[in-house]
């Protein structure tokens, strides 16, 4: 009996000892892992940090910005998306409309406004709204040499101005290089060129996608009362991206106001129409008085299904997010 109680506190004893070693050992990892990460987050930090002071070359002479800025404001409504590219805790955005009819609370936005911890507007419907900016308080702000001429002084009185010359970056062309800038103002080089280089595989992948589309394919950006063909000066993503053929037209290549006999003039193979009011069907389109008229339904798009919409603020826009959302819904309806 003595001999047997000797082996059930020896069997007691060892098993304490090996939770009480496991419990060690686990808080031992946990500690480590726990450092490892702290250490991690100094090393990003004094990483970011140690790219700062850096000199930048704008519209207003060479500029240097002495640290790392952590409340950054774009005051060129055509802007804002290329800042929401980048990792920032805190952005001022200008908007072209106001923020009820804007595009950042689309899906397509979700993404990039989700991971931003304070977003506020600083201008609405393409004016900058200086109050705004200045409760915002910036540590950078980010102006274009043309769209912001008549406020630039006011700027450099509440913040740091980098002015961009719109005529060597033009964002309605080549969003590319205002990204590329962008990364150089803000010590994030390696963001611009990543989103750039999946942005152009994309589009050649789906340029290769495409290759054996036959026929003319159209974009026109539907208003509430108005209709514009698109030109192909401003949407070389999809002509010059993707390899499409544009309709034979005068007005191809810098666009102009269409109405439904215009349309059926060209009569494309494929007809993509950019609807403004595609978040927002309250709003009225000019092309919903077009579908029970006998012009339209003779239209070849229209006879053959090759009529797509799609989100015209997004796809029909200038920069980054709006053209990789077009770019992939041209890919997607073209290729069914």
């Amino acid at each position: 009996m003595v001999k047997g109680m000797k082996w059930y506190v020896m069997l007691v004893v060892l098993l304490s000892f090996t939770v009480v070693t496991s419990a060690c050992s686990s808080s031992d990892k946990s500690d480590k892992e726990t450092s490892s990460s702290g250490q991690a987050q100094t090393t990003d930090k004094a990483a970011d940090e140690s790219k700062f002071p850096r000199t930048i070359q704008t519209a207003n002479g060479d500029v240097t910005i002495n640290e790392k800025p952590k409340k950054v404001a774009v005051v060129h409504w055509g802007y804002g998306d290329s800042l929401l590219l980048f990792d920032l805790e805190s952005v001022g955005i200008a908007l072209p409309f106001t923020e009820q009819q804007s595009v950042l609370h689309s899906d397509q936005y979700k993404p990039y406004v989700d991971k931003v911890k304070d977003l506020q507007i600083v201008g609405e419907n393409t004016q900058v709204d200086l109050e705004k900016l200045l409760a915002y308080g910036p540590d950078l702000i980010i102006a274009g040499n043309a769209i912001n001429k008549d406020v630039l002084g006011e700027l450099s009185k509440i913040a740091q101005t980098v002015v961009i010359d719109e005529a060597q970056t033009d964002v309605w062309s080549n969003w590319p290089a205002l990204v590329t800038k962008f990364g150089e103002i803000l010590g994030q080089e390696d963001v611009a060129a990543d989103y750039i280089a999946k942005y152009q595989a994309d589009q050649h992948a789906g340029k290769e996608k495409l290759s054996s589309l036959n026929g003319t394919v159209a974009f026109v950006q539907v208003r509430e009362q108005e209709v514009y063909l698109q030109g192909t000066n401003y949407t070389k993503q999809y002509y010059e991206g993707l390899g499409l053929t544009p309709p034979q037209s005068n007005d191809m290549a810098d666009g102009a106001k269409i109405s439904l006999e215009g349309l059926a003039a060209l009569d494309p193979d494929y007809l993509f129409l950019g609807y403004f009011n595609y978040s927002d069907k309250s709003m009225a389109a000019a092309t919903d008085a077009w579908e029970d008229s006998e012009v339209w339904k003779k239209l070849k798009a229209v006879q053959n299904g090759h009529v797509y919409s799609i989100n015209g603020e997004l796809a029909l826009g200038y920069g980054p997010i709006g053209n990789s959302y077009g770019v992939q819904a041209v890919i997607d309806e073209l290729s069914k």
